[in-house]
């Protein structure tokens, strides 16, 4: 089985930074690609960030320039650092990773971790 465990969220003021972190780790092949989502209250899940192999980046318009998204390819650990929070910001942010296992590609989801941007 394949984990993704996150951790990093919490309340933090407009203009504020925060850094998630997910981890993933269970009986991984290789990872092809590491992103975060994210889903406000009556939304739909969203894209926000994702780097795939080559170095290849993809962010969402609202959070371009203000978002950065790294990975740690080691350790199998990816990164979203987030600066300049808005209010809209407000979601639970879900890490997924594309990994193989046993020869089978597969999409993987973690738990989420609430992110909260408010005065």
């Amino acid at each position: 089985q394949v984990q993704l465990v996150e951790s990093g969220g919490g309340l933090v003021q407009p203009g504020g930074s925060l850094r998630l972190s997910c981890a993933a780790s269970g009986n991984i092949d290789s990872i092809n690609a590491m992103g975060w989502y994210r889903q406000a209250p009556g939304k739909q899940r969203e894209l926000v960030a994702r780097l795939a192999e080559g170095g290849i980046t993809d962010y969402a318009d609202s959070v371009k320039g203000r978002f950065t998204i790294s990975r740690d390819s080691p350790e199998n650990t990816v990164y979203l650092q987030m600066n300049s929070l808005k209010p809209e910001d407000t979601a639970i942010y879900y890490c997924n990773a594309d990994a193989s296992r046993a020869g089978l590609l597969s999409p993987y989801w973690g738990q989420g971790t609430q992110v909260t941007v408010s005065s």
